[in-house]
């Protein structure tokens, strides 16, 4: 995937919305990144641009309360038309490099295990760690060889606040 990937400005804001808004078919999940980017808990948010410049791409990666050195990813959304090319998969795997390259330990998912274990997230990774969504969605990616200290994981408030 050659498209440009970068990091979100505050001018995308509306437009990261309309995506995440057009990929789940609801406004969940981009008040969800708004309520994060408002919150001071959006550690991480990159966009995919089309050829046209247009975003069409987008993944989050948030703080956790715990545990330490650990982020949750939600959400990844692609445009509708462009889904199924690869951008998702390829937004995911810069998220996880640059979370690897700033020295964090995990990162969480609940999502569809048949995607994400491509991407090497796993249930077993996420197993010892006492979570409210935890189950056969909720996956771990391990991202060195610095074990996570096992604690409870503890997402962000904005989580909480969802419908």
């Amino acid at each position: 995937m050659s498209l440009p990937l970068r990091q979100e400005r505050p001018d995308d804001a509306p437009a990261i919305h309309a995506l995440i808004t057009a990929a789940f078919g609801q406004e969940d999940e981009a008040n969800l990144v708004d309520a994060l980017r408002q919150d001071g808990d959006l550690w991480l948010s990159l966009v995919m641009e089309g050829e046209d410049g247009e975003i069409i791409g987008h993944i989050a990666l948030s703080r956790l309360k715990s545990p330490k050195n650990a982020l949750a990813l939600a959400p990844v959304s692609v445009t509708p038309k462009r889904q199924g090319e690869g951008i998702g998969g390829a937004l995911i795997r810069r998220a996880i490099k640059e979370a690897r390259s700033k020295g964090k330990t995990l990162i969480f998912v609940l999502g569809d295990p048949a995607y994400y274990t491509r991407l090497g997230f796993n249930v077993e990774t996420a197993a010892p760690f006492d979570c409210i969504y935890a189950g056969d969605y909720f996956m771990a990616l391990e991202l060195g060889d610095e074990k996570a200290e096992v604690a409870p994981v503890v997402y962000a408030d904005a989580f909480g606040r969802l419908g």
